[in-house]
This record gives C-alpha cells, sequence and structure tokens, in this order.
C-alpha cells in the first residue's frame, strides 16, 4: 500500500486545499502530529476523521505496507519526520510507496505575509522595535535608499536582493507603527498602503487597464503626467508641474529633478539664468548643462566619487600613479608635509 502525505501552506486560508488533496484524504486513515493544526476544523466539518498522534516514523512506514495511510503534514513540513520515515521504509523488506500530495501552493508574493507576522512579533515582544516612531526610523530608511542605489551603481544584483529586502523592511515597519493608530490618527496598515499603490497603479495606466491607446513610452509619460495633475485638482492642490517634488532630498537630484519637470512642463529653459550669482548658480548650471547632454548630474557626480575613492584607496597603497611618477614614492624614505 502507501504513505500519502499531504502538505499545506501557512499563506493561504486554513481549508482551502487542492482537489487532489480533498480525494487523498478520503483513501485512508488520515494522521497527523500537529494538535493545533488550523485545516483540522475543517476537515472535521467535511467529515474527515483527523487522529492526532506521536510522529513515529518506523510505526507509519510498516503500516504503509498493508494499509494506505494519509499523513497531514504540519504547515512547516514535517520534513525531519518525513526524512525518518523514507529511512524507516527503505529497512523493510517490502517498503511501502511514499507519495507527497500538495494541498495547497503558495501565490506570488505570499511571503510577505511571512514579513507581517514577523514584524508583528517584533513590534510586540522586542524592545528596541517597540519603542520606534516614524520620526526615528526616518534615518535608516535613507541609509538603506542609498544601499540600494550603492548596490544597482555597482552591478552587485546579489547585494541587491538583501538591500531591497532591508528597504521593504523599513516600508513594513513605518506600516506596523501606523497601524498602532485609529483611523481618526491617521492609522493605517500594510494592506492600506498595499491598496493605496496598486490604486494608483491602475489609474496611472489607463492603456493596460483600460481602454486608453498609446504609441510608446514618450505618450505614457505624458498621460501620466496629465492624470497626476487631475487628482492634485481633485484634491484642492496647486496643479504646479512641481507639486510632489521634495525639497528635502540631496541638492543636486533636486536641481536635476526641478528642471527635469519644469522642461516636461514647456517652462522655458531661460527661466534658469540670471539666478543669484554665486557657486550655488554655477553648480545648478552645470546640473542643466549635464542634462542637456542627456546625463544624470547624479550618476555621473556619483561615478566621479567612486572613481576618487579609488584613486585614495590606491594612493594609501602607494600603486596610484599621477603621470609618470607613483603616488606614495615618498613613502619609501623622502619626507612627507604634513597637512
Amino acid at each position: 500500500m502507501s504513505l500519502i502525505v499531504v502538505t499545506t501552506s501557512p499563506r493561504v486560508a486554513p481549508g482551502l486545499l487542492a482537489p487532489a488533496a480533498w480525494r487523498a484524504l478520503t483513501r485512508g486513515r488520515v494522521l497527523t502530529g500537529a494538535p493545533d493544526h488550523p485545516y483540522l476544523p475543517y476537515l472535521g466539518e467535511a467529515g474527515v476523521v483527523v487522529e492526532v498522534v506521536t510522529p513515529d516514523p518506523g510505526a507509519l512506514a510498516r503500516e504503509s505496507r498493508t494499509a494506505t495511510v494519509v499523513w497531514l503534514a504540519a504547515q512547516d513540513g514535517d520534513e525531519d519526520l518525513m526524512r525518518a520515515v523514507g529511512h524507516a521504509a527503505l529497512s523493510l523488506d517490502d517498503p511501502p510507496e511514499i507519495e507527497v500530495v500538495p494541498g495547497s501552493y503558495d501565490l506570488p508574493g505570499a511571503r510577505v505575509l511571512d514579513l507581517v507576522q514577523v514584524m508583528d512579533r517584533l513590534r510586540r515582544e522586542c524592545p528596541w522595535d517597540r519603542k520606534q516612531t516614524h520620526e526615528s526610523l526616518a534615518p535608516y530608511l535613507v541609509e538603506e535608499a542609498y544601499e540600494v542605489l550603492e548596490t544597482i551603481d555597482q552591478g552587485d544584483y546579489p547585494a541587491l536582493r538583501e538591500e531591497l529586502g532591508d528597504l521593504l523592511l523599513q516600508v513594513m515597519f513605518h506600516s506596523r507603527v501606523a497601524q498602532e493608530r485609529t483611523a481618526e490618527g491617521g492609522g493605517f496598515d500594510v494592506d492600506d498602503v498595499a491598496a493605496g499603490i496598486v490604486e494608483k497603479l491602475v489609474r496611472r495606466h489607463p492603456h493596460v487597464f483600460g481602454d486608453v491607446r498609446v504609441t510608446g513610452a514618450g505618450e505614457v509619460s505624458d498621460n501620466w503626467e496629465t492624470i497626476k495633475a487631475a487628482e492634485r485638482a481633485a484634491k484642492g492642490e496647486t496643479s504646479s508641474a512641481l507639486s510632489g517634488v521634495p525639497m528635502g532630498q540631496p541638492a543636486i537630484s533636486l536641481a536635476a529633478q526641478l528642471l527635469r519637470r519644469a522642461g516636461r512642463a514647456g517652462a522655458p529653459a531661460s527661466l534658469a539664468d540670471g539666478l543669484p550669482s554665486g557657486a550655488g548658480a554655477r553648480l545648478f548650471a552645470l546640473v542643466r548643462t549635464i542634462q542637456e547632454d542627456g546625463l544624470d548630474p547624479e550618476a555621473e557626480l556619483r561615478a566621479a566619487a567612486r572613481e576618487y575613492r579609488r584613486r585614495v584607496e590606491r594612493w594609501e597603497a602607494g600603486t596610484e600613479q599621477i603621470g609618470t611618477e607613483q603616488i606614495g614614492t615618498e613613502q619609501a624614505g623622502e619626507p612627507r608635509d604634513t597637512p
């Protein structure tokens, strides 16, 4: 005969089982080692009798030789137990067949539910996590965003996965903190955050979710700005092309975003002329020039900074050269001026 192992996902609502799993649960004696398995009440309502037993690999293997036994695995999969059952079965002269029947499957994004549960427990049980506020978490949000950016600049895509996880944690953390406020106090949870961005994406992509036709990416961008302007008007907000530009961002990226937004709105380039004299005006003009060359000023400055760091590190190691002379040769005996 055989041992049928039915597995279920903790990320799927209890009671939802694949047809193959329902058929398996009617083929023989049903056992489980998990007395708190969330599926037990639903199986009971459906007339499926499940016996809660102490897991015994040898007994399961022996009984499965002469009868069909169905094992409802705990939601962690009972992997250690199943390995032990497999070893016990192989030691028998007439080993039973062992079949695994997935009762439910994770949908894409299901592991985010694990993060919700972990974050909830940390907020309740960890002294450090429990005392955090939006304000105290703000520096970490900025830091994690820049670490994501650094992995992209370096082309380190394995590291990008980890850094995106750290950034996702910040979104989850802020959502969990907000969850503790009442709705009147601006409270929300991660589902509200997800619902808001889903609604926005659907609304701003009528060429995907509606019947609007576009001919290219440029038209998509134009539609996006038009829809944003309509949204601001509906809220009674100023319909300036510069609405929503975060003025607290780094100055180079701020200048680039202002110029980009104004340019899309048709603002004349001459508006950038005649700014108050000084280093700031020269920097602003340089940002405009770089953009006119089709480059990203922030990315260009970061690239130059990375190259400068590399040169300093090589200089410190005595391997960087200027022209034909190696920087750091004075370390071999020539005196060096102190700064």
